[in-house]
């Protein structure tokens, strides 16, 4: 049985197909208006997702938990656990504080100067850990400083989300999107980073010139007490030096496992979990107390996620819009990667971008097996389409307020300080932020494509 969309799609979709692409599209229309916390959404949606492939006998009931055990990237969510762990337990020992006290006494109470050492640290910080993780850091500790200078902070915040959306998209493990994309793709964390770190240097290099246009009402702020902030021991900061040099030690000898992961052939959630175990061991700090730094409602959402979009994808609806993707460029390569790149962007930044990707990774994988396309990538030594998903995902994620996790995060972790982010207020800074990011990306994207670098 067939149910017939509208003409002007001139699709022809499966009852199974109507029902769980209707499940998804209602999920993304909550995820905007937040009225229902993310993670119950996913879980709820994931309950009925299942409960409509039993129904169009898509699945037998029993195969219900082998699908979804199959449907769920433990990968991404393994990577995301034991990064949670490690970069929290380094957290116990005030090294992020100390980092943003010393920035702070560098600007000498300049705001403009605040902003950029701020900005480059999150950037960095985010493609080496991971944004989500270094928005929790480093938002406390610009409250803290701008207390201090009596500035008002949201300026100073605002730029660190938007330079933790595009440092984080420069590494496989920096934004929530890239893990899906390796994980789905099989890239390896060095060539991942080889690809993306040329749109992201240079866009980010760029945007620091756009913060300085876009917040110069905001940088004429007056800081006080700077001779205060002088005098602050930031040394004082360090609460635990034994166990900062046990975390940066097993820190760094998962950054190194993580570059040569292709060679070992061991997969990054491995890595990053064992990490966790062994610092868990040589610290011997109790698990429960580590364990307060795992997000485990994001986890949630994700596994939720996972199902979701797996059973969109079971019923073959996903491989209809990827032909009607191949039939608007007409299979040529360098369109359908620009159309992704910009598509992206705009969808990622009005839905949250880690389900976006989840939605978009089988996707990507029909529109590869086109084979307009595939004679296109024949000359290719990588597949260009999923470092187009990737830029236009990450650098989307900085549109509005529910673009990305760093986002959410922020936000949360600033009303528990007293400051409240109006969506209104992201997004006039946000969209063009984006859009211009985006921009200049894709210009690199391109050049890059046409001399096949």
């Amino acid at each position: 049985m067939l149910f017939t969309l509208p003409d002007m799609i001139g699709l022809e979709f499966t009852i199974g197909m109507t029902l769980t692409l209707s499940v998804l599209i209602g999920i993304y229309v909550i995820l905007i208006t937040e009225a229902i916390h993310r993670t119950t959404l996913a879980m709820f949606g994931a309950l009925l997702i299942i409960i409509v492939l039993i129904q169009t006998e898509i699945i037998p009931a029993h195969d219900t938990v082998d699908f979804v055990i199959g449907a769920i990237d433990f990968n991404t969510i393994g990577l995301l656990l034991g990064m949670m762990i490690i970069v929290g337990i380094l957290g116990e020992t005030g090294i992020f504080q100390y980092i943003g006290i010393k920035a702070a006494k560098l600007a000498k109470g300049n705001v403009w100067k605040l902003m950029l050492l701020f900005s480059v640290i999150t950037a960095v910080g985010s493609a080496f850990l991971d944004n989500v993780t270094m928005i929790l850091l480093m938002v406390p500790v610009t409250i803290s400083v701008a207390r201090i200078l009596n500035i008002n902070p949201i300026s100073i915040i605002l730029a660190e989300i938007f330079a933790s959306n595009v440092g984080g998209a420069a590494t496989l493990i920096g934004d929530p999107p890239n893990i899906m994309i390796g994980s789905a793709a099989g890239i390896p964390f060095i060539e991942f980073a080889y690809h993306m770190l040329p749109e992201v240097v240079i866009t980010f290099v760029a945007s620091l010139l756009l913060l300085r246009v876009m917040f110069r009402k905001d940088l004429k702020q007056k800081p006080e007490n700077v001779e205060k902030l002088q005098q602050i021991d930031e040394t004082k900061e360090i609460k635990d030096m034994m166990l900062l040099k046990k975390s940066a030690i097993v820190l760094l000898g998962v950054i190194i496992a993580f570059m040569i992961h292709g060679f070992l052939e061991i997969e990054v959630s491995i890595i990053a979990l064992a990490g966790a175990a062994i610092l868990l061991l040589i610290t011997r700090m109790k698990p429960a107390k580590a364990f307060t730094h795992v997000e485990w409602p994001t986890l949630l959402f994700f596994a939720g996620l996972f199902v979701i979009v797996s059973g969109v994808e079971l019923t073959g609806v996903l491989e209809i819009f990827a032909n009607q993707i191949i039939q608007t460029t007409g299979g040529n390569l360098i369109t359908t990667s620009i159309l992704i790149i910009w598509s992206s962007a705009f969808a990622s930044a009005f839905v949250d971008n880690i389900p976006y990707t989840a939605t978009m990774i089988p996707i990507i994988e029909n529109i590869s097996q086109d084979p307009s396309i595939v004679r296109s990538l024949s000359s290719f030594s990588y597949n260009p389409l999923w470092y187009a998903l990737a830029i236009g995902a990450d650098f989307g994620g900085n549109g509005t307020l529910i673009g990305a996790s760093a986002n959410l995060v922020a936000v949360a972790v600033m009303e528990r300080h007293g400051y409240r982010m109006f969506f209104r207020t992201f997004l006039v800074k946000g969209i063009p932020y984006m859009i211009a990011t985006t921009l200049i990306a894709t210009g690199v994207f391109y050049v890059k494509m046409i001399l096949n670098v």
